[in-house]
């Protein structure tokens, strides 16, 4: 007697794809802009033009899928030269804010995600809040920024954002040795990038402003709130590029893009995920899971059958192998999960006890997807 057909086997995860670091990565901005600059020691990767004055803005969470399914909104941008680059791993603030400040990839500057451990001290750093006194930025960060580069080869560095952030742990690991100008306003920030690019025979400005991703995360990726936002992104390029001196170049590049995923698994309430777990790190959409001594392989096995189907799960050496991160300075390996967990299908993974603030957000990021991975590399020029 046969039985009815067998279901055929669920489709094999996808290969999660490897940022382009050193070819086309956040990280090769920074350096290929130094070097435009003239500034020694720096390699110009992507072809920049040499030109005395350039301004970088990083419009925060500003993806390229997001930005290529919203022409009308961004006129101006959708007009623009250029074209896609990939963030790196993981595709968040914090991480891309250190590639873009220090021109190496996520690996080399040790900012590797939203919560990460401190190393021998059995807690986890938030670095986007950095609330953790003992923890020296100068220190959790060493490499040198790419405005004290600039500076020692006479290039006039300025940092343009918000008051807030002025002096912020997470300032002082990324943007030390640039003159940092509040702006708390679109018209600020550029009035204040207009003034900085003028400073000097040759001049590096990098402006950041956090508005799109916020409202993302509020409202969700799309929503009639994103897309009015995005329309006013639109306007401050376009009066960046209107403000440019004579021997200036103006790129727009972004941290990271957005989705909005329909499932949540929440770890404080499936026991499973708890089992072996000491802390839990990362964010919604890249986890980072620290064993208890002795419990990593149960762990693993654990994660690898709630979410396995989901999202990658792989042993911290496999994605350091893989190049997730691309070189890791010493030390800085003992910073991720023992194992970690990056969603490639419509899934966040929250915990609602331990985190509410991330668990009530509608947008988020930080995958290895290209939604999350891909983001816009644009410019305009004044010769």
């Amino acid at each position: 007697m046969s039985g009815a057909p067998a279901p055929p086997p669920p489709p094999p995860a996808p290969v999660p794809p490897v940022p382009r670091y050193g070819t086309g990565a956040l990280a090769d901005v920074p350096v290929s802009v130094l070097a435009a600059l003239g500034v020694p020691d720096a390699v110009n990767v992507l072809g920049l033009p040499v030109l005395p004055r350039a301004c970088v803005l990083l419009v925060d969470g500003l993806g390229w899928e997001q930005l290529r399914a919203h022409p009308d909104e961004a006129p101006y941008l959708t007009a623009m030269g250029g074209g896609p680059i990939t963030a790196g791993f993981p595709a968040t603030t914090v991480t891309s804010l250190g590639s873009l400040g220090t021109g190496l990839p996520p690996g080399g500057h040790g900012l590797l995600g939203l919560q990460v451990a401190v190393p021998g001290t059995g807690r986890l750093l938030n670095c986007l809040r950095w609330r953790d006194d003992s923890v020296d930025p100068e220190h959790f960060q060493p490499a040198p920024t790419i405005y004290q580069r600039a500076a020692a080869a006479g290039v006039a560095a300025a940092y343009v954002s918000l008051g807030l952030y002025r002096n912020s742990p997470l300032s002082r690991a990324t943007a030390r040795g640039a003159d940092y100008l509040a702006a708390d306003s679109l018209g600020q920030l550029v009035g204040r990038a207009e003034r900085a690019l003028q400073r000097g025979g040759r001049s590096l400005v990098t402006v950041y402003h956090p508005d799109l991703d916020s409202t993302g995360h509020k409202f969700g990726v799309g929503s009639p709130e994103w897309r009015h936002q995005l329309r006013f992104v639109d306007v401050l390029v376009q009066e960046l590029a209107a403000v440019l001196p004579p021997g200036s170049a103006l790129y727009v590049t972004a941290d990271h893009g957005m989705v909005d995923p329909s499932e949540r698994i929440d770890a404080d309430t499936v026991p499973e995920l708890g089992e072996g777990v000491a802390l839990l790190g990362g964010d919604a959409r890249c986890r980072y899971v620290y064993s208890e001594p002795g419990a990593h392989d149960d762990v693993l096995a654990a994660w690898t059958a709630m979410v396995g189907d989901r999202a990658w799960v792989v042993p911290r050496e496999k994605a350091v192998a893989d190049g997730w991160f691309g070189p890791l300075a010493p030390g800085m390996a003992e910073r991720v999960g023992d194992v970690i967990a990056v969603p490639h299908a419509d899934l966040a993974i929250v915990a609602s006890e331990r985190e509410p603030w991330l668990n009530g957000m509608i947008g988020m990021h930080g995958s290895l997807v290209t939604a999350e991975q891909i983001v816009p590399l644009l410019s305009a020029t004044r010769p």
